[in-house]
């Protein structure tokens, strides 16, 4: 598979689900795009891009990947992506990929920049 068991997700373990936007934009009151990394509390476009730029470019992908991985991607980033916790963005990806609207939407009522 050419990933060479680095850890890497492959398309056994990412499976692509098909969800329900419309739904998703009843519940949330906002347009919602399909793997919209933005949707994400604590992730906004230039946190978005730093993502795809390491090849996290989908909702399930995000969702399995290690929180020490993405702090690494801040970290690299600069002082100014430091302050920025990435702790609850894979729990928040798992639940748009999988379309669970409204658990996704009372998570980050809880939430303050993706904090618990």
């Amino acid at each position: 598979d050419g990933n060479g068991g680095n850890g890497a997700a492959d398309t056994a373990t990412v499976t692509r689900t098909v969800v329900d936007l419309d739904a998703g934009r009843e519940v949330l009151g906002r347009r919602v795009r399909m793997d919209d990394l933005t949707l994400v509390e604590g992730i906004g476009p230039k946190i978005s891009r730093l993502c795809r730029e390491a090849g996290i470019t989908t909702w399930r992908t995000l969702s399995v990947t290690p929180v020490p991985r993405l702090q690494s991607i801040l970290d690299a980033a600069g002082p100014s992506y430091r302050m920025h916790d990435p702790a609850t963005w894979p729990r928040q990806a798992a639940l748009l990929a999988d379309g669970r609207w409204d658990a996704f939407k009372d998570l980050i009522a809880q939430l303050r920049g993706g904090r618990a």
